[in-house]
């Protein structure tokens, strides 16, 4: 999906190895089951185009097109007009991965702190003071990873800050039980380049079961991970950001269409029609949700790349979207080097 060169680029497929690597050393189960895109019409031809040369360009191995019937050989269930097949592609629950690396972080020395929150970022001599409102810590080198609050942290170590980030809540269904069967792994649509989403596809679970979305709904709190979940200081800000209103003006068609089918099941279930025909609502049943951080600039545009920005010895992730879980370890990389630097 991404443009080569770019930090989504490189990262992803040196993330890729990494993670694999990191998972065969540390028993961390995986699977490399591959996934198709398909193209639905004309209109996504030249999309998938773009996919599959960008593929090519990142170094994928053994990228191919697929015919309709092909893409049945491989998903039985899926109607489309062509296909990509992407062997490089596989499943893993990221909590194992996230729980191996705290162990490795102890055994090395290290400590991790939970529920506190960052008050401020506070310079003292050649010091950071990172104050929480729990204890203050003193570090050389800070490094920010805050997420949903990427913007906030940015805001501690530097008075200008080029982009807010809005929240989108992305809800899933889970295909029930005894439907499993309509999915083999996971199959994607051609996603609308004017957004960095890549649209409701169907995902199989390493610890099982399948999962349909997510959509991309704007959430009324940076925590907005239910419909219910309302923070009026974050929506006030989010609402009144310039960029925001820009891409709100342009895209509110888009954006009422989201949210139409986070209110309607029947809307839902259409959008995954387009893909499997069989299904249908009664197939589904409600599933999770998260919350995506996407950074957008005042200028009205939602940043697609990653976005490390450094202030003195102050590193800030501001935005980190998919696929930062598969390059996680190479943007660790990066930062570790980034960090060197400073010394």
């Amino acid at each position: 999906y991404y443009k080569p060169g770019s930090l989504k680029a490189t990262n992803c497929i040196n993330g890729y190895n990494q993670l694999i690597s990191f998972c065969n050393e540390n028993e961390i189960k995986y699977e490399l089951c591959g996934k198709v895109i398909v193209a639905l019409n004309e209109k996504e031809l030249p999309a998938l185009d773009n996919i599959y040369t960008r593929g090519i360009d990142n170094g994928l191995k053994n990228i191919k097109y697929l015919t309709p019937e092909e893409v049945k050989e491989i998903e039985p269930h899926v109607v489309c007009l062509k296909g990509i097949q992407v062997p490089q592609t596989g499943i893993i629950d990221y909590k194992d991965v996230s729980n191996k690396l705290l162990q490795l972080i102890k055994e090395k020395g290290g400590d991790a702190k939970f529920n506190e929150q960052v008050v401020k970022i506070e310079k003292r001599n050649d010091s950071n003071i990172v104050v929480t409102d729990m204890l203050d810590y003193e570090s050389e080198v800070v490094v920010c990873c805050g997420g949903l609050y990427s913007d906030k942290l940015a805001s501690f170590a530097s008075d200008e800050v080029n982009f807010k980030i809005i929240p989108f809540r992305g809800e899933y269904y889970k295909i029930k039980k005894e439907k499993e069967y309509f999915v083999k792994n996971l199959i994607y649509p051609v996603p609308d380049p004017a957004f960095p989403f890549l649209g409701v596809h169907f995902t199989r679970m390493i610890g099982g079961g399948i999962e349909a979305g997510p959509n991309a709904v704007f959430a009324f709190a940076k925590e907005g991970y239910k419909k219910s979940d309302v923070n009026l200081n974050e929506l006030f800000t989010s609402l009144t950001y310039p960029g925001f209103i820009k891409i709100a003006s342009k895209y509110w068609k888009t954006g009422m269409g989201e949210m139409y089918r986070s209110f309607s099941k029947s809307a839902f279930t259409s959008a995954l029609q387009k893909l499997i025909p069989e299904i249908q609502e009664n197939d589904l049943e409600e599933g999770g949700a998260g919350v995506r951080a996407q950074a957008c600039s005042k200028d009205g545009k939602l940043i697609d790349d990653f976005l490390i920005v450094q202030n003195g010895k102050i590193l800030n992730v501001c935005n980190a979207p998919s696929p930062a879980a598969t390059s996680s370890l190479s943007i660790g990389n990066y930062i570790k080097d980034k960090i060197l630097t400073l010394y």
